[in-house]
């Protein structure tokens, strides 16, 4: 099995294309803005999820799951924001979060999978 099987990582690919079709009525001036900051919180997600994999140790991997699980969290306060600043409506601002929601429950999923696989 490798971290394209997980679907942590498909899940995040999907909230990718999601957040990116999301972003593209924003203002111009958000380029290096606002847009720019979700943009690498949403990459950083799955990013992450495949740096972890690709470590030999359970301590390691769990590092990068929980980069991705903060990543998480920051794209979640950028896409409130959006909504504060009604570069996003609610309808898709709730999709978007309803989708983060299942995200972190997975990556929950990955750190205790990774915890249980250390020997003290």
């Amino acid at each position: 099995m490798t971290y394209t099987d997980l679907e942590a990582w498909k899940e995040s690919r999907s909230l990718v294309k999601m957040v990116y079709d999301c972003l593209l009525p924003f203002p111009k001036e958000e380029v290096y803005g606002l847009q720019s900051q979700i943009k690498r919180s949403v990459i950083s997600i799955p990013s992450n999820i495949a740096e972890g994999c690709g470590r030999s140790h359970p301590k390691d991997s769990m590092r990068f799951f929980f980069i991705a699980r903060g990543s998480a969290y920051e794209l979640e306060t950028q896409l409130y924001l959006s909504f504060d600043l009604g570069f996003i409506d609610d309808a898709v601002l709730k999709q978007l979060l309803d989708k983060l929601a299942q995200i972190r429950k997975l990556l929950a999923g990955l750190i205790n999978h990774q915890k249980s696989q250390i020997k003290d």
